[in-house]
């Protein structure tokens, strides 16, 4: 089914229904990055304090999740480090947002090479397959230059990856947005394969930088500062494997990247409004292909 013809149906959706999927925003409808906004402050604070008090030791080199969990864990780790209590750290950046706040707690920063040995590296997650922990980043909007190659660049780089979520993020059927970086030049081509790649399973639309998402981007589709287009993949129904999902996109031609991570050993550390539940996936990783 080529994506030219399916655009033209495609307008005829309710954007109500693309909006509990997506990062598209209408006046006074409830924003979409994470549902961190529906848990109480005080027990996502307990999992940004518990992530650092857990997994940052002395003279590690870290890299400084996105997101709000994340913020408040670089908040946190900046009042350790004040205290003496935290010494010799260096963080890594994933974004300019957490180099930003990073650098108004006092924290050391250096920015990501080829030869940088990561330690540890902790960020949100939009949403985590329970059990392989296959996670999905980057539906938030991308602005002020943030890169979702530098951020997963980041966290694989790790010797150590901690991903908080809220309960609501921990699911069993995992479904909506997976952003997929893609070259800008014959994109239509890429998005046409990649529709037809989900057919009847995801809808494909170009992400804009101002305005309503729409099949094409609109007037001023989004371009990230390595010069790529964005699409949303907006999966209707449960996504069976992520990992399998992330193999397929990687065998498009003109894909760059995308915003799954998965067979990576990794701990989630979910917040939830009885407590902190800590799952990890190494025996997993290990014992089966996930």
């Amino acid at each position: 089914m080529a994506l030219t013809s399916s655009f033209s149906s495609i307008h005829s959706l309710s954007l109500v229904k693309l909006n509990r999927h997506s990062t598209i925003r209408r006046p006074n409808a409830l924003p979409l990055v994470t549902c961190n906004s529906l848990l109480d402050d005080s027990t996502l604070l307990q999992a940004a304090k518990y992530t650092v008090d857990s997994y940052v030791e002395n003279g590690m080199v870290i890299g400084l999740g996105s997101g709000r969990a994340s913020g408040l864990a670089i908040q946190y780790l900046g009042r350790q480090l004040r205290s003496g209590l935290i010494k010799d750290i260096v963080g890594i950046p994933t974004s300019v947002g957490s180099a930003s706040e990073a650098a108004k707690v006092g924290i050391p920063l250096d920015q990501y090479g080829d030869s940088s040995k990561i330690d540890l590296a902790f960020n949100d997650a939009d949403v985590i397959e329970e059990e392989t922990l296959a996670a999905v980043i980057g539906r938030q909007t991308m602005e002020g230059g943030e890169s979702l190659i530098q951020e997963k660049t980041v966290l694989k780089s790790a010797g150590k990856l901690v991903l908080i979520v809220t309960g609501k993020q921990y699911q069993g059927a995992v479904d909506g947005s997976i952003p997929v970086l893609i070259r800008s030049i014959n994109w239509l081509e890429t998005a046409e394969e990649i529709d037809d790649l989900f057919l009847g399973d995801a809808e494909v639309w170009r992400r804009p930088s101002v305005g309503y998402a729409g099949p094409l981007g609109g007037d001023f589709p989004l371009v990230t500062k390595e010069g790529h287009n964005v699409l949303n993949v907006i999966f209707t129904s449960p996504i069976i494997s992520l990992a399998e999902v992330a193999d397929s996109l990687d065998q498009v031609d003109g894909v760059v990247e995308h915003g799954v991570i998965s067979r990576i050993p990794c701990t989630a550390v979910i917040a939830t409004e009885d407590g902190l539940q800590i799952v990890d996936n190494i025996l997993k990783i290990d014992g089966s292909r996930v």
